[in-house]
């Protein structure tokens, strides 16, 4: 049968011999073949099922279409979206159209948020309203402060992050469509838009503001208002650094260094932590408790947690002269390499660059780092070493700890300094999401079971442990050890124990 598109794909299914065409969409830069068409090929099969009255079996006929498995989202798109251009393969990285290098020279932070959020660069009138809104929007309420307080002295600061994002939907129930109702953002009329743009200013202008009370309470200092006429990153780095001195103004190279990584980190696509404030987002929940999903996913050493590997990675390096011993270690499986190789980009990050030219600028400033020399040696061993050429494993942007390390900043918080940036591409692909034309459609994949058949209940004097019991540590709850006050109570009776 011939196909009636050549836009198509055809499938014959060797099972049955039965042939079926798939539509191939066709865009500017990609094609693709929805998932949803392999449901319709189907295939009969005999399964065994448990008679009703529970007494014997029977075979049944049934159909079933194919599922397709992608672990790790290798090849699944699971949106159209107009934010973000990568093309890996060339090392090209674009914001609405715009080169990344071009932006990074020549605008701001905030201006390529309004970018990424409203898909055009502002006007001046534009830009100084939604500069306004912003700042404006950047003070947190004092009941706040308590939040902070409540946790340890040595708490992470992205576990501070994430939780805080999460409590700020309680202050506002306009944003909540669980209150307010489910099309709360989705009916695109004014006051739908504006109430939306609202939680965006709210978003945004709050990020800084939390993760300095999240890094000043580490300190055991008071916090601090953000302060007005200070650029984003200004305001930013006065309310971390501020002690109470008179007109007190951030370095300018600092805060332009900043600023640039801040543009550079505010958007990459369905990254995982993008992924993952979108999924949540699809269930129609708050704005601030998708945006702390995507914290505690961007908190992960694959993630957002990379820069600080990175670090953690040269200094057990040490000097330039362990570079050549420490990459035939990562050869051997010995050590891990980070810093190098990414999901999408299979040439160098276009970032890096960028990075290199900002690091030079902080260095002439701060003074160099002495891991710079050590990660140097390392980049360019690894370039022209085959084995990692081969494997497509370039420098990547993880490689800014170093200017984070030189301006100050503990490891710990590296991680902050790349989620504040990105809660701009966090609520533009919400927005994007909510105003979808087709509607908001909750995300719920499909899974391959691999489990057990349907079996009988035993009651517990009956059952046995199975073959791998006591070999297999993953088969059984694990014994934990026990010290102190644990061990003693573990050892004493009282009323209500249970008995072990």
């Amino acid at each position: 049968m011939a196909p009636t598109s050549k836009d198509s794909l055809t499938v014959i299914d060797n099972r049955n011999g039965k042939q079926y065409e798939i539509p191939i969409s066709v865009t500017q830069h990609d094609t693709s073949i929805p998932a949803s068409a392999f449901k319709d090929i189907v295939h009969v099969r005999s399964t065994t099922i448990r008679e009703k009255d529970g007494k014997g079996v029977k075979q049944q006929q049934e159909k079933q279409g194919l599922r397709i498995t992608d672990r790790g989202f290798l090849n699944t798109a699971v949106i159209q979206s107009n934010i973000t251009f990568i093309d890996g393969d060339k090392g090209i990285l674009r914001y609405r159209g715009y080169p990344i290098e071009q932006l990074a020279e020549k605008s701001s932070f905030l201006e390529t948020a309004y970018l990424l959020i409203w898909g055009e660069l502002p006007t001046k009138n534009q830009f100084e309203r939604f500069h306004s809104e912003v700042m404006n929007h950047s003070t947190m309420h004092v009941d706040a402060e308590e939040i902070f307080r409540s946790f340890r002295y040595d708490a992470h600061p992205m576990s501070i992050l994430t939780s805080v994002f999460a409590a700020l939907g309680s202050y506002y129930p306009e944003a909540n469509p669980s209150l307010q109702g489910q099309n709360l953002f989705t009916q695109k009329d004014l006051a739908s838009i504006q109430n939306m743009d609202k939680q965006i200013y709210r978003l945004i202008g709050k990020a800084p503001t939390l993760a300095a009370m999240a890094y000043r309470v580490r300190q055991g200092r008071h916090f601090i208002t953000p302060p007005p006429g200070l650029s984003y990153t200004g305001s930013f780095l006065y309310q971390m650094d501020c002690l109470g001195q008179q007109e007190y103004k951030p370095n300018p190279v600092l805060e332009r260094a900043l600023d640039i990584l801040f543009l550079l980190h505010a958007d990459h696509e369905l990254n995982a932590s993008t992924t993952t404030v979108l999924q949540a987002a699809s269930s129609l929940t708050d704005p601030y408790s998708a945006i702390a999903t995507g914290c505690a996913s961007l908190y992960g050493p694959l993630h957002g947690g990379a820069n600080e590997a990175v670090i953690r990675m040269l200094i057990s390096i040490g000097t330039p002269d362990k570079v050549p011993e420490f990459l035939e270690k990562v050869k051997r499986r010995e050590k891990m390499l980070s810093g190098f190789g990414h999901r999408v980009y299979k040439t160098t990050d276009p970032r890096s660059y960028i990075i290199r030219k900002t690091a030079d600028e902080v260095f002439k400033v701060t003074g160099k780092d002495p891991l710079v020399e050590t990660a140097m040696r390392l980049h360019d061993l690894a370039l022209k070493d085959e084995y990692f050429v081969k494997r497509n494993l370039y420098p990547n942007v993880d490689f800014c700890g170093l200017i984070y390390r030189a301006m100050g900043f503990p490891l710990d918080f590296f991680p902050v300094l790349f989620a504040v940036p990105r809660v701009v591409g966090w609520v533009a692909h919400w927005r994007q999401m909510m105003l979808s034309p087709e509607g908001v459609k909750i995300w719920r994949p499909r899974q391959i079971y691999l489990g057990p058949g349907e079996r009988d209940y035993q009651p517990i004097d009956l059952r046995q442990a199975g073959e791998s019991d006591g070999q297999d540590p993953t088969s059984a709850p694990t014994a934990v050890f026990h010290s102190g006050q644990s061990k003693r109570t573990h050892l004493a009776t009282f009323i209500g124990k249970a008995k072990l």
